[in-house]
């Protein structure tokens, strides 16, 4: 018998350590009837897949909050359509009062402030220590309880319990004032780091919040409100002035202009009419909309989004790799040390106990390496959501490093670094055939043909008027062009190489090719067995931007720019001069472009490709990190892909580069940080220097540092910004 299992996913309020989050999991799955359970701490989620025939949601709830946090089932509508239980809430935006932390911290700081005010007026030196106790008791209690019950169910300590146990230890050795500077300094570093840690996970979660909860549904001509989950693919629904749109679909009626920067991170609203795509989460701001939908509410872009930063924040990049290997050996290090400290001095060089026990006390509240371990996930997390709300997606940590880190970029040309809509220029003809006649007979020809340039050419002749001829055993030749029978004879049309091949191409004919490719336009020619009859020109317009890009990628450090297209060498050549490309590959189909990616990271170690998802899928996969343009609304550009710029915008690659950059050297900082405090702390030991409050400061001063400074990373805009 298969048994029947739910996944459900939790947020959790209070969870300020990286090393506390994984010990929290642990303890969950000790649940009898949870099959698995997973904390993303950067995320402060708990995902836990459970038997509902052995265990309630709320056991789960009731286990977290036993170990001290606070947790509600999750408000993401769009990727659990089940509701949660009623005693389930989100949480709202963190606020000082919901912080779990205060108290323990005013309640400790109250009783050290009456203690040295009746110190300094003399009281009884019972009455001093009576209230520093009561601040070690009452301000330390939620800690002890939380670090008590985690030994219990998870069988580990924590940070909670290394507290308590130094603040006992400073009462038993009579240094209770210090024992109770310890238990207000850790309550105080647990609110700051709790609050900001808390804030910074709200800036990912507005994400979610951007999907209205209802829709107004058009049905049987009747307009009603019904919850998004219930829409249909094809139904219609109406958005009025000021209202978010709540599901991906198409206009079917009205005009207005629409804010998209929830998920293109496009600064200025754009024109909306009949047959544009529109994107749940979207902002309507003029005329009402009457929107067909595409997509159900489980399928939307922002739902891909959505998941996708959840992944990027789930998985666990280089740095962060390294750091969890360092913390596993770091922290039973120093608890052996701590040990050792507490026994040799005394045993060997007829030290005091005493003074030994409290040495290695405070060497217990350094060995817990919450510093160390969040400095990567912090900052990969303010990353990530930060791009997102900028209209780039980061799909892990491990990407959002290795853009950090490439010095070469490869583009795909058409689409790309150009618009992706040549037009036809000029037709040139031989012999008595005229420049209609080429255009029709190529355009019968390209009818069933997706290529740009086909599309350019059927452009071109409907202005002509032209009646497409009936094309018969047509054959598509990729990267070279197609031939079918009009009229019972073989017309070609293609590239010159294509036609020289099929022996169609002349000395004339090739000649005028390459002037045209030589002031950077493409060639297609026409012909038959036998004759040339034309060559259409066309033009891919270079984006506005593109030089300007080149020259910012410069500035941010890219030592190498590549063009790889399947355009001719002269065409391309004469485009990368226009824009300052260094290197061109040309000519090149979709496995050639992987290879001259294979071979540029031979050359320089990490390469970034950008293309447009689909064509250039080979070499996305190819390169270090594959780069696709204008991915919204696109399922094929954002799976292809390991960073997706949302909006048909190259000016969001320079800002994602840069971004890279940023997270590195903020990576980088907090750990050499995290690493120098702690090694000053545990350098007092030797002379004998070390206090408890010392450890606790340095502790908790070095945490909220790491999490301050990777919290930087979400102020991080583009420049037009």
């Amino acid at each position: 018998m298969t048994m029947r299992t739910e996944l459900v996913g939790l947020d959790i309020q209070g969870m300020d350590c990286p090393d506390c989050a994984g010990k929290l999991e642990k303890a969950v799955r000790r649940l009898s009837g949870v099959e698995n359970a997973h904390v993303d701490f950067a995320l402060g989620r708990l995902e836990v897949i459970f038997d509902p025939e052995q265990l309630k949601i709320e056991s789960v709830i009731d286990r977290v909050e036993f170990l001290g946090y606070q947790a509600a089932v999750r408000k993401d509508r769009l990727l659990q359509s089940e509701p949660g239980p009623a005693r389930a809430r989100a949480f709202d935006e963190p606020t000082w009062r919901q912080n779990r932390f205060i108290w323990p911290t005013i309640i400790a700081g109250g009783a050290i402030l009456a203690a040295v005010l009746a110190k300094l007026l003399s009281a009884p030196e019972m009455m001093v220590h009576a209230l520093f106790l009561a601040g070690i008791a009452l301000g330390g209690y939620l800690p002890a309880r939380s670090g008590f019950n985690m030994l219990i169910t998870a069988r580990e300590l924590d940070m909670n319990a290394l507290m308590t146990m130094a603040a006992i230890g400073a009462v038993a050795v009579g240094e209770i004032e210090e024992g109770a500077v310890v238990v207000f300094l850790f309550a105080l570093g647990n609110a700051l780091e709790s609050y900001t840690l808390d804030r910074s996970r709200k800036s990912i979660r507005d994400l979610m919040d951007l999907s209205p909860e209802t829709a107004n549904a058009i049905r049987d001509g009747l307009e009603i409100k019904i919850p998004v989950e219930q829409l249909q693919v094809g139904e219609m629904v109406m958005v009025r002035p000021g209202e978010r749109i709540p599901i991906d679909g198409v206009v079917a009626g009205g005009n207005s202009a629409v804010n998209q920067a929830s998920i293109t991170g496009e600064s200025m609203p754009v024109a909306k009419q009949t047959g544009d795509e529109v994107y749940a989460g979207t902002l309507n701001e003029r005329g009402a909309l009457d929107i067909r939908v595409s997509r159900i509410a489980q399928d939307t872009t922002l739902a891909h989004i959505i998941r996708l930063v959840e992944i990027a924040n789930s998985q666990r990049a280089p740095s962060q790799q390294f750091v969890d290997r360092f913390s596993r050996i770091y922290t039973p290090a120093v608890m052996i040390a701590a040990v050792m400290v507490a026994i040799f001095p005394p045993l060997l060089l007829h030290q005091p106990f005493s003074k030994w026990i409290y040495e290695a006390l405070a060497m217990l509240l350094v060995a817990c390496p919450c510093a160390l371990v969040i400095s990567t996930p912090v900052s990969i997390a303010a990353a990530v959501g930060t791009a997102a709300r900028h209209g780039v997606l980061m799909k892990g940590g491990a990407h959002l490093e290795a853009l950090g880190e490439v010095e070469v970029v490869a583009f795909d040309k058409t689409g790309t670094l150009t618009t992706g809509e040549p037009a036809v220029t000029e037709v040139r003809t031989t012999g008595e055939h005229s420049p209609q006649t080429v255009v029709c007979i190529a355009a019968g020809l390209e009818y069933r043909s997706g290529h740009p340039l086909a599309e350019a050419i059927m452009r071109q002749a409907k202005l002509y008027r032209c009646a497409l001829p009936i094309v018969e055993k047509f054959e598509e030749i990729p990267g070279k062009g197609v031939v079918g029978l009009v009229g019972g004879k073989r017309y070609y049309s293609g590239s010159t190489r294509f036609l020289r091949e099929m022996q169609v191409a002349s000395d004339i004919g090739e000649e005028a090719a390459a002037q045209l490719e030589s002031e950077g336009k493409t060639v297609v020619l026409v012909g038959t067995d036998n004759q040339l009859m034309g060559i259409i020109a066309l033009e891919d317009e270079v984006r506005s931007n593109s030089r300007d890009v080149i020259r910012q990628l410069r500035e941010r450090g890219i030592k190498q720019i590549c063009m790889l297209t399947g355009d001719n060498p002269a065409t391309a050549r004469a485009i990368a001069d226009r824009i300052g490309v260094d290197e061109v590959a040309a000519s090149l189909l979709p496995q050639d472009k992987a290879a001259a990616v294979e071979a540029l990271l031979d050359r320089f170690g990490r390469v970034a490709m950008v293309g447009d998802g689909i064509n250039d899928a080979p070499a996305l996969a190819t390169a270090t990190v594959g780069i696709a343009m204008g991915a919204a609304g696109s399922d094929a550009a954002l799976e292809s892909a390991d960073i997706a710029l949302m909006a048909d915008d190259l000016t969001r690659l320079p800002y994602a580069i840069s971004l890279g950059r940023k997270t590195l050297r903020t990576i980088k900082q907090n750990i050499v940080a995290a690493l120098i405090i702690k090694a000053v702390i545990l350098s007092l030991v030797i002379p004998g220097w070390l206090t408890l409050w010392l450890a606790v400061l340095g502790d908790m001063g070095s945490t909220l540092l790491v999490t301050l400074n990777g919290m930087r990373l979400l102020r991080v805009k583009p420049e037009q910004e």
